[in-house]
């Protein structure tokens, strides 16, 4: 499977909210990916739900916890659906988040163990995703799995990963985006999730590494990283600024709707992002 495959741009949401009926839409759409969040089980039933309910859409969970689900049950999941929907599914995995979990070690160790066990049952590395922030667990990801989905990153990011693991894996950083002309009400919906990730120690320790203050870097966050984190503004800012991951270096990106309408959100961008992918090539 060709990073082409993933489309320029793909849907990131909360795994409830995704029905099968959803995925079809949003396939209609032009969106290339399903990104499943909230750390879906490496078992769960709905990911075959969302691929039987479209034609071509790619599904893949952003992420499967390392700590929460078992390897060995996430890799037999991985083969059903890659013999039902050849080239349609992608294993996301990551280490999530100290603050979440009672049972937590190096990230790193524990990554590179469930990339083992994946290993050790068969799952090739083309059919796996890593979730990575730093230059060491980018690395990881660019030598033993298909591609990284960095979450919660600035373009400066983009440009530095692809500048450090090369042409060849897929760099599908997140984007979160409101729909809004006014910019003082988009960011006053941009912040209770800014708010939520500058609380989060990986999340922290990653944008440490560009140039923001930690004014910048502590809760609620300025504008200055909220412009930079969450795009907002009409369909056509909001585009242009999700097509800046691209023009640094990102394959894909996986947008992220906030606000109180999100698929009605993802309904009036779809058309903007194809114009602007297109033009493009």
């Amino acid at each position: 499977m060709t990073n082409d495959m993933f489309g320029k741009f793909g849907v990131w949401l909360m795994y409830p909210a995704i029905t099968g009926p959803l995925v079809r839409e949003l396939e209609e759409l032009g969106y290339g990916t399903i990104w499943v969040g909230g750390s879906p089980a490496g078992d769960w039933q709905g990911y075959e739900e969302l691929l039987a309910a479209s034609e071509s859409i790619v599904v893949a969970p952003s992420i499967v916890n390392v700590w929460a689900s078992p390897a060995k049950a996430a890799a037999e999941t991985y083969h059903r659906l890659a013999e039902r929907f050849p080239g349609r599914y992608r294993l996301g995995i990551g280490a999530g988040h100290r603050e979440h979990t009672d049972v937590y070690r190096k990230p790193y160790d524990a990554l590179v163990e469930y990339l083992d066990e994946l290993d050790a049952a068969g799952v090739p590395k083309e059919g796996r995703l890593l979730a990575a922030l730093g230059p060491r667990v980018a690395a990881l990801a660019a030598e033993r799995t298909g591609g990284l989905l960095p979450y919660f990153v600035p373009t400066a990011h983009t440009a530095a990963t692809r500048a450090a693991i090369g042409s060849d894996p897929l760099l599908a950083p997140e984007h979160k985006f409101v729909l809004g002309a006014d910019p003082q009400a988009a960011r006053a919906i941009a912040r209770d999730t800014v708010t939520l990730y500058l609380g989060l120690t990986n999340y922290v320790q990653n944008l440490r590494r560009f140039p923001y203050t930690e004014q910048d870097l502590t809760a609620p966050g300025t504008d200055r990283i909220t412009d930079d984190v969450v795009a907002h503004g009409t369909p056509e800012q909001v585009a242009d600024k999700l097509i800046e991951h691209l023009r640094a270096g990102a394959d894909h990106v996986a947008v992220q709707p906030l606000g109180s309408d999100p698929i009605s959100a993802l309904r009036t961008l779809a058309p903007v992002l194809a114009e602007r992918a297109a033009a493009l090539g």
